[in-house]
């Protein structure tokens, strides 16, 4: 079941896309997708109506985050041992957790604001687990029964922020605009493996990322388990997993550090094997 919310920001409304890639709506159903509708009673609920009965939707609606009111925005540093070197740090030995802060959120297809005064501005897909039971030091064998779906994320970065002006990488990650989730929520029967999904990203037509979340260094059950020791997670948290190499920051031209950085104007397009596709332009800061 994908579950999404369409509509304008503030104003969305919960739908799903049935089996023929069609958008219905699901407001006569529920109220929105909030962290209740999560828990495996609720999906399994929704997973036995007749969509076909369900109102469709015309036209094309912007689609905004497929969750509402998410409580923790937990992201994964370096899980992806290529891009760790293309970074230039070592692969770590346990998880790297830092958050993103929630007030970056948005739809998918939403434009990206570059921060005033950003310079190095960059992009990541990334694949993003939504947490669907409350999660307290879980094993790795039963964290899977504390997720309700996955998510596409883009964990746009702001380089300098994030690694040049000290402290925490928090303060380059949860700019304005620094969380596009979505375009759905995939429950996680239709994903039986999260860890064989082919995901990239382009940047204007041209492929920047080109990865497979086969190639993690700690999978989503790890990272699940060992998250929870350290907070308790709740139904509608995301935890955005890592990214593959490619970004910005790491372009080399003949072995030679040339990264490239996110401009106004620039559209960035990006995807993950069944969990749909973002497309955002590139636009300078707003006050």
């Amino acid at each position: 079941m994908k579950l999404v919310r369409y509509g304008q920001p503030g104003k969305e409304k919960p739908g799903l896309i049935d089996a023929h890639g069609k958008l219905r709506d699901l407001s006569k159903v529920i109220h929105d997708v909030t962290p209740d509708q999560l828990s495996d009673k609720s999906l399994a609920k929704l997973a036995k109506l007749n969509t076909d009965k369900l109102p469709l939707v015309k036209g094309k609606p912007r689609m905004g985050c497929p969750i509402s009111h998410i409580g923790k925005f937990v992201a994964i540093g370096l899980n992806y041992a290529d891009h760790a070197a293309e970074s230039g740090m070592p692969i770590p030995k346990e998880p790297i957790v830092f958050m993103k802060a929630t007030s970056c959120i948005q739809g998918p297809d939403d434009d990206v604001m570059l921060p005033k005064g950003s310079l190095k501005t960059d992009w990541e897909v990334e694949l993003g687990i939504v947490i669907g039971t409350e999660a307290r030091y879980v094993s790795q064998k039963s964290a899977l029964d504390y997720v309700a779906g996955y998510c596409l994320v883009n964990d746009v970065s702001e380089r300098e922020y994030q690694l040049e002006r000290g402290g925490s990488w928090d303060k380059g990650k949860g700019c304005d605009t620094f969380g596009p989730i979505g375009p759905w929520m995939v429950t996680k029967d239709e994903v039986p493996n999260p860890q064989k999904l082919h995901m990239w990203l382009e940047l204007n037509g041209q492929r920047m990322q080109d990865g497979n979340t086969k190639t993690m260094i700690f999978g989503v059950t790890k990272l699940v388990s060992y998250v929870s020791q350290f907070m308790t997670l709740q139904p509608g948290d995301v935890i955005t997993t890592g990214t593959p190499p490619g970004v910005g920051m790491g372009i080399k031209v003949k072995g030679k550090a040339a990264p490239v950085y996110l401009k106004r104007g620039d559209h960035v397009a990006l995807g993950i094997e069944g969990l749909g596709e973002q497309n955002q332009k590139i636009v300078a800061f707003k006050a």
